[in-house]
């Protein structure tokens, strides 16, 4: 940088600023000085860039998923979501470092953001860390996560309108005929409790009261959510639909009807949510309630980028939408929204 601010007759620091673009320099200026470090095979070592400004342009990205349960980063939403993340952190110039280990997890061998590795840490879920997470915001403050927005959370929390897509879901059952809906998800994870509420409003609203033996507990991976489903076999036919807390769900409910007979969506309606590509191309071909994750991944970033400098990153709940298939009698060949 030396020998290129000799050859300008300018300052290092101007070559500094005309090759960081700024506008401090003209741009007749930052031209000629980009030329001639092109001519001179000059390239900014970034890392030492970074060290020196006190930032690693690294944003962890840490998916706190339950130790012991078969949910992986594979999973379609959580892919998704990655993707979303990965495309905004390189708009704004921000590499990505990806883990499954918390914090505060005792057997973790070192945590990138705090070893000054990345400049802060967005968490993609909730799960049972909800209050981990909060405790680590109070302490860390760069730090967001996608999950359950509410009042209670007094740290940055980005996610869906669970409890409003709950209710559209539900109501759209009711508004097919269905009367007696399954609930299946866990209840004790923030995000499937919102959206049970949004069930039980919707019934509530309908006049129809919540029975506790059609309310059934799954998890998210669809083996294990496929044998939590089997029950359902022989509850019915005390039911006629599902509301599933998940598209994966959802999907392992279908397969486990149909091992007992039981046809979607001529005996059994199912509603699931998350809005999975893989949703429009099974069979029968899934209504969901679709989380824009596209959208989510670019408010994570945003909020991120706010606290970096500065900022609050207030908490933002993202509107869904209704996507109406084959799995409640909807159209075959197009989706219909609402």
């Amino acid at each position: 940088m030396s020998e290129i601010a000799r050859m300008a007759g300018v300052s290092e620091s101007t070559v500094s600023r005309a090759l960081s673009d700024s506008p401090l320099v003209a741009e007749k200026t930052r031209e000629r000085i980009r030329k001639i470090a092109q001519a001179a095979n000059f390239s900014v070592n970034q890392q030492a860039r970074n060290l020196a400004l006190g930032q690693s342009r690294t944003i962890e990205v840490i998916f706190p998923i339950e130790p012991g349960t078969l949910q992986q980063v594979s999973d379609p939403f959580f892919v998704d979501m990655l993707a979303a993340l990965t495309d905004e952190l390189a708009n704004r110039q921000y590499d990505v470092l990806l883990t499954k280990s918390t914090p505060w997890d005792a057997n973790r061998p070192g945590c990138a953001f705090l070893g000054g590795r990345a400049d802060g840490v967005i968490f993609v879920g909730q799960g049972r860390h909800r209050a981990d997470i909060r405790d680590f915001a109070r302490a860390q403050r760069r730090v967001v996560a996608w999950g359950a927005v509410s009042e209670e959370n007094d740290h940055c929390v980005v996610g869906s309108d669970n409890i409003g897509g709950g209710r559209m879901a539900t109501e759209h059952l009711l508004k097919i005929g269905r009367r007696s809906i399954v609930f299946l998800g866990d209840r004790t994870l923030p995000e499937i409790a919102q959206r049970y509420d949004g069930y039980r409003m919707a019934l509530a609203a309908a006049g129809c009261d919540v029975k506790e033996d059609l309310v059934l507990s799954a998890p998210f991976d669809i083996e294990e959510a496929r044998r939590a489903s089997a029950p359902l076999c022989g509850l019915f036919p005390k039911f006629d639909a599902i509301f599933a807390a998940s598209d994966m769900i959802a999907l392992a409910a279908i397969a486990a009807l149909r091992e007992g007979g039981i046809s979607t969506p001529a005996d059994v309606s199912i509603v699931g949510f998350d809005g999975i590509p893989a949703g429009a191309h099974v069979d029968p071909s899934l209504t969901t309630v679709r989380q824009d994750v596209r959208r989510g991944g670019s408010v994570l970033v945003r909020k991120m980028l706010e606290i970096l400098d500065g900022g609050d990153g207030a908490s933002e709940r993202l509107p869904v939408e209704l996507i109406v298939r084959r799995s409640c009698g909807g159209g075959a060949k197009a989706d219909l929204r609402t």
